[in-house]
């Protein structure tokens, strides 16, 4: 089992304010594609920008690209998203079709999801106006009504016995029995 998750930031799915409820925001800011001119690992970056970087800008105008040409460094896309996170994605030897899915993956994603560990299964931002669970909760009305102190009230739930109570119980049961046993062999000898 990995222990990868113990570092990623912990909290709950949140979504950006009113994003659903007018229209779309993309909350992809910029995009900076970095590869070597030279290097193999960066032929599938470099076929994405010959063939497809005009379209994926005139498609998308409000993500900004920049084109960083390195020399002798692995190629890497990095997002940056309009509430301060930042995506680094290395993709070293990634074909011009993997190049276009990660960049229509980063421009849909809300990039805050995937890098949290949740805390719970699920959450919501208005809690139950029933308030609280407390010991009191499912208790008897008439509890409020009551003369305290009272005698009834005072005394012990039902108390189970424990267990070595009742291991104690069956084995004075055993030894009756035994001694009932022998009592009737007696008697019957006798």
């Amino acid at each position: 089992m990995s222990a990868g998750h113990l570092f990623l930031k912990c909290g709950h799915l949140r979504v950006p304010f009113a994003l659903g409820v007018g229209r779309y925001v993309c909350q992809l800011q910029r995009v900076t594609l970095k590869f070597c001119k030279n290097r193999g690992d960066s032929l599938g970056i470099r076929h994405f920008l010959e063939y497809d970087l005009i379209n994926y800008a005139k498609e998308n105008p409000g993500v900004v690209v920049y084109v960083k040409p390195r020399r002798h460094r692995s190629p890497v896309i990095k997002a940056e998203y309009l509430n301060g996170e930042t995506h680094w994605n290395c993709v070293g030897n990634y074909t011009r079709e993997d190049i276009v899915q990660w960049m229509e993956l980063l421009r849909t994603q809300y990039h805050e999801g995937p890098a949290l560990r949740l805390l719970k299964l699920w959450h919501t931002e208005f809690p139950s106006i029933q308030g609280p669970w407390t010991p009191f909760t499912f208790k008897d009305p008439s509890l409020n009504q009551k003369q305290f102190p009272d005698k009834k009230l005072a005394e012990p739930a039902e108390l189970k016995p424990t267990a070595t109570e009742e291991l104690i119980r069956l084995f004075k049961e055993q030894e009756a029995a035994k001694l009932n046993e022998e009592d009737k062999v007696q008697r019957n000898l006798g």
